[in-house]
């Protein structure tokens, strides 16, 4: 072969290399571009496959791609579940307001009421996690009561009208799938003043609500939304929907606590919830064809920087609106401040401030369990404990250090007493984390048994009590707090023991001293400007009560205009004691009773999820009567 020839041939070869290189990297390149981006797995079970919808998307825009894929190649890369998708019906239609308005709301007074709703509610939750929501309560002489009435409204226009008072006592509790939609951070609650109701809602009934949208600050931030007559609920419906609220005061003030509901009052009621959530719809455009999807994930990021935020008006000390969005500029603040913003008229924060409950707690900066152990001298477990207290007996000479990780120290004398088993309370390792609701970022002690009862307990029943000190979060040891003074008060009423201050209670006021300080601050203070037959009574009345016969000095009266009118009530007996007195009458078994009792009434009242291993309402009761027998003379502390 000639030069020529070889040179020719290498020439080719090298040119064909590299056009099936390039040929190779084109194809490798289109390939990526249709692979599906990297998604949340959350999100890979939410939605189609972003393949198949990247594809469609590209054929849409143009019949002959500029790289297509092979047939073959397509296919692989294409979702395995298309097929299944493409069979699962489309997501339910958003109703217009009218259909939405047009439904029966449905009244619950108990438990299997609700029950029989809740699936129907819940499925509609799993379409769009979203609940308008609104409170009804009675107002006596301008002071408002406990709320008498909550509405919930689904997207579909469901709404279930739930009559609280019916609720209140402890042979029929909120039902447990309330209180989690109530409390749940995946489902929002809007409406107008919805944070506010959540407050009166836990103050009121211990319940927390969680997760809520202030339907004005989306109607602030939807710049192209016009609002023409305020932000009351009534002046949205107008503006954005075209809907008439009845917001007369013969609605507005009715008798909410009545035995049966009116029809008027029923869609009064259901009306407002309505519209709440057809306005939370139409807001984000989700009324209208191609809205978007009604996803959690999705809703929360078009509400972002407004869930959980109370709604500032002007005056209320806070410039901006959260998010760092412009406070809207009005000549009529009254459009912010009008009593149609709720159905009652609630006091002016800015004379009456009033923290929310769960505000203010000192949370704990360390741990309450460290799950150290202690065993005793032949390696038996005793009981866990914290760190601090191991390391005393390691200090003391009295403890060798058996193990790091877990901490374990085994003790060089014999223990008083040892577990009657391994499953035993006082050896299960515990989490840091309120029992309620599981939050781990803050947390309180809780005393389950009040303090106000157990500081008069025996001796015998006082020992090693850490059974009842659980972990609760703020906001569910604010809850608590109000389930507790229900119990208090039918306690109150069960024993004749009052309830009331013992520093304010113990003293009792006494009107001779008041009327002979009075006299006394009188004849200082007029004098010789007083009629001379007043002035001989008040020194007469100073004189019998000082003995004295002769002429009062200065002395005598700065004595007397000085005097304590109160003195103090020997037969003052405080709340707790009178109730653990008269348990202790029955024996040992009365004040098990009281125990259980305020035990159980924790678990009825906040259905804990994250209890400790072996935590009972009747711990210790067992053998509390092997050791010590029903007869045990009770010494009251």
């Amino acid at each position: 072969m000639s030069h020529r020839g070889t040179l020719t041939a290498v020439i080719t070869t090298v040119l064909g290399a590299t056009l099936g290189g390039l040929l190779v990297w084109r194809v490798y390149r289109t390939k990526r571009k249709r692979l599906p981006p990297v998604q949340e797995a959350g999100d890979l079970l939410r939605a189609p496959c972003p393949v198949e919808k990247d594809s469609a998307a590209e054929e849409h825009q143009t019949d002959q791609p500029t790289h297509p894929l092979p047939e073959e190649e397509f296919q692989a890369a294409e979702c395995p579940t298309t097929q299944q998708q493409q069979q699962q019906p489309p997501p339910a239609p958003v109703p217009s307001s009218e259909e939405l308005l047009a439904v029966t709301p449905v009244t619950v007074s108990s438990e299997e009421e609700w029950q029989r709703l809740w699936p129907l509610m819940q499925k509609e939750l799993s379409v769009f996690p979203v609940l308008g929501l609104d409170c009804e309560w009675v107002s006596v002489k301008g002071r408002a009561s406990a709320v008498s009435l909550l509405q919930m409204a689904t997207y579909s226009g469901l709404c279930v009208l739930v009559r609280l008072l019916a609720f209140r006592s402890a042979q029929q509790p909120f039902p447990l799938s309330l209180m989690e939609v109530l409390r749940d951070p995946h489902v929002l609650k809007v409406g107008v003043g919805c944070y506010e109701d959540g407050k009166r809602l836990t103050r009121d009934y211990g319940l927390s609500l969680t997760c809520t949208v202030d339907l004005r600050y989306l109607a602030l931030r939807q710049r192209q939304a016009v609002v023409n007559n305020g932000l009351s609920l009534k002046s949205l419906a107008e503006d954005l929907l075209n809907v008439s609220l009845d917001k007369s005061l013969e609605l507005r003030c009715s008798d909410w606590e009545a035995d049966q509901l009116t029809l008027k009052q029923m869609n009064y009621a259901a009306r407002d919830a309505q519209v709440s959530i057809a306005l939370f719809l139409h807001l984000l455009g989700l009324d209208a064809p191609g809205g978007g999807g009604g996803s959690y994930s999705e809703l929360a990021a078009r509400c972002q920087g407004l869930v959980d935020a109370p709604f500032r008006s002007r005056g209320d000390g806070e410039d901006r609106p959260p998010d760092g969005e412009r406070r809207r500029r009005t000549r009529k603040p009254a459009a912010f401040e009008s009593p149609e913003s709720g159905d009652q008229q609630v006091p002016d924060p800015r004379k009456h401030k009033r923290k929310p409950l769960g505000v203010g707690y000192s949370a704990r900066k360390s741990p309450l369990y460290d799950n150290c152990f202690l065993h005793a001298p032949d390696g038996q477990p005793l009981c866990t404990c914290d760190k601090k207290k191991a390391k005393w007996y390691l200090d003391k000479g009295i403890g060798v250090l058996q193990s790091e990780d877990p901490f374990v120290v085994r003790l060089l004398f014999e223990p008083s007493g040892r577990p009657d088993s391994q499953q035993d309370y006082y050896l299960t390792a515990k989490e840091n984390l309120c029992v309620v609701c599981g939050k781990a970022d803050s947390y309180i002690r809780k005393n389950i048994v009040p303090h106000e009862y157990r500081r008069h307990f025996p001796t015998e029943m006082k020992d090693h009590n850490s059974h009842d000190i659980l972990l609760l979060c703020t906001s569910c040891h604010a809850a608590s707090n109000v389930h507790d003074g229900f119990l208090k008060q039918r306690l109150a009423e069960e024993f004749a023991a009052p309830q009331g201050c013992e520093e304010g209670v113990r003293p009792l006021e006494d009107s001779d001293r008041r009327r002979v300080r009075s006299a006394a601050r009188a004849l200082l203070t007029a004098g010789e400007a007083l009629p001379e037959l007043r002035r001989d009574e008040l020194q007469a009345l100073i004189r019998s009560f000082l003995g004295e016969e002769r002429e009062l000095t200065e002395a005598s009266l700065q004595q007397a205009a000085a005097l304590e009118t109160r003195i103090f009530n020997e037969a003052y007996v405080p709340h707790g004691l009178k109730v653990v007195r008269t348990c202790a009458e029955q024996g040992l078994r009365g004040l098990m009773d009281l125990e259980r009792r305020w035990r159980q009434h924790f678990l009825t009242a906040m259905r804990p999820r994250h209890l400790p291993p072996l935590w009972s309402p009747d711990h210790n009761h067992s053998k509390f009567l092997r050791k010590y027998g029903e007869d045990l003379p009770i010494k009251l502390n």
